[in-house]
């Protein structure tokens, strides 16, 4: 690991309020099949609500230049992963979502201005945790895996830092932005430090050992 990833791994072990608990690490490596297809699916979404704050507020040109530009490598990690699960004969499944991203977005503001912030501390959270979690995964995975989970790692990082400057560059006088990502990372913490049913890449302390299948879309 490079002296910038090194750098960069501590600045988000930093930010965020915990660390993976070993507990999930454990079960990721028993049902890597459905983490890479969960993988794939936070890749597609992350371009997806980029694009989605590209079309809300046109008004900005830097956030349409570094949504852009994150659209299209979220994209591209999209494909990478598809790519490794063909190689290992795992189907691209239709599975629900977990908790994660819905419970964080319960507490964003409503109204046009507050919710571009709030948006904008979430995607830095989230690029944040799927950082974290690449790089606690990646002593656990074999050759393969463990080195394409290192080469997101500055890619990843910068997301969260694009994500984070954004949200002060547009923030208004006087408020409080520090203020809005500490609620969110304690409702993050919450989220990842107590027992989940749902195995995700972004799930909470899996609540028992489960059986490798996936989960169907819906239950």
């Amino acid at each position: 690991m490079s002296k910038w990833d090194r750098s960069a791994i501590e600045e988000l072990l930093a930010f965020l309020p915990c660390e993976t608990p070993a507990a999930w690490l454990d079960e990721a490596v028993r049902q890597l099949p459905l983490l890479l297809m969960d993988h794939a699916n936070c890749e597609k979404k992350a371009a997806s609500n980029a694009m989605t704050l590209m079309y809300r507020y046109v008004d900005r040109s830097d956030l349409l230049i570094k949504m852009s530009q994150l659209a299209r490598e979220e994209l591209l990690h999209f494909e990478q992963v598809v790519n490794l699960m063909r190689e290992r004969d795992i189907d691209y499944e239709r599975i629900g979502p977990s908790r994660y991203a819905g419970a964080l977005r319960e507490g964003m503001r409503t109204d046009r201005h507050g919710a571009l912030i709030d948006s904008l501390i979430i995607g830095a959270i989230v690029e944040a945790r799927s950082c974290e979690r690449f790089y606690a995964l990646a002593p656990r995975l074999d050759e393969t895996l463990a080195k394409y989970y290192r080469s997101l790692l500055r890619s990843e990082a910068r997301h969260f830092q694009d994500y984070l400057s954004l949200a002060h560059q547009y923030a208004m006088p006087g408020e409080d932005v520090d203020a809005r990502v500490a609620f969110y990372l304690a409702r993050e913490k919450s989220l990842i430090e107590s027992p989940d049913e749902c195995f995700r890449f972004h799930s909470g302390v899996p609540v028992a050992i489960s059986s490798g299948a996936p989960t169907a879309f819906g239950s």
